[in-house]
């Protein structure tokens, strides 16, 4: 995504799911593996990585690094599995820069949408909350302020990302990649 941060950082993990290596284990016991062709299978292997991500990530922060999610591997799906010499059945879920953070400039914590408008009880709640989400772009466009970042609602960027097929970034053939990355997705 010619990022400079991702150019900048001196460590760049990318983490995969990976069903090509349980095919191998099989192959190798001469065993069979059916269900890594199928939908649950691939996310099967997304939680995983996102889950040992997560780990890495909090696992960096402890020792005084700093770390960014790059979601931008999976504009290009195809290319990325091409430079990392990927086999088939496995997918890029996406990268991670790793590095330093700079002692001089002051970063903070992205704020999340709140509890009020994403926490559930008993029964999903599908009442839009007005005035939870106008308070929080409040907070978003304060946090963005700090940042040095383009001040908005947060709903106008949420929309952004999603309104239409070029604001998807290569993503909308995501299906087309995955079948030509080997998974069936039955």
């Amino acid at each position: 995504g010619n990022q400079q941060f991702i150019r900048d950082a001196p460590l760049m993990l990318v983490w995969l799911a990976d069903l090509n290596r349980i095919e191998q284990i099989a192959a190798d016991r001469q065993t069979q593996v059916e269900a890594t062709h199928y939908t649950e299978a691939f996310i099967l292997g997304v939680v995983d990585a996102t889950l040992a991500a997560q780990s890495a990530f909090i696992a960096a922060e402890s020792m005084g690094l700093g770390a960014v999610y790059v979601g931008a591997v999976r504009n290009h799906p195809e290319r990325i599995a091409q430079e990392l010499n990927l086999p088939p059945h496995v997918f890029a879920v996406f990268g991670m820069a790793v590095g330093h953070p700079d002692p001089a400039r002051e970063t903070g914590i992205k704020p999340r949408l709140p509890q009020d408008i994403v926490l559930h009880q008993e029964q999903y709640d599908a009442t839009l909350k007005r005035d939870a989400i106008e308070r929080y772009n409040g907070v978003a466009r304060d946090s963005w302020r700090e940042q040095r970042m383009k001040e908005q609602d947060w709903t106008l960027h949420a929309n952004a990302r999603l309104k239409d097929v070029p604001a998807m970034h290569g993503r909308d053939r995501m299906k087309e990649a995955l079948l030509n990355l080997g998974f069936e997705l039955r």
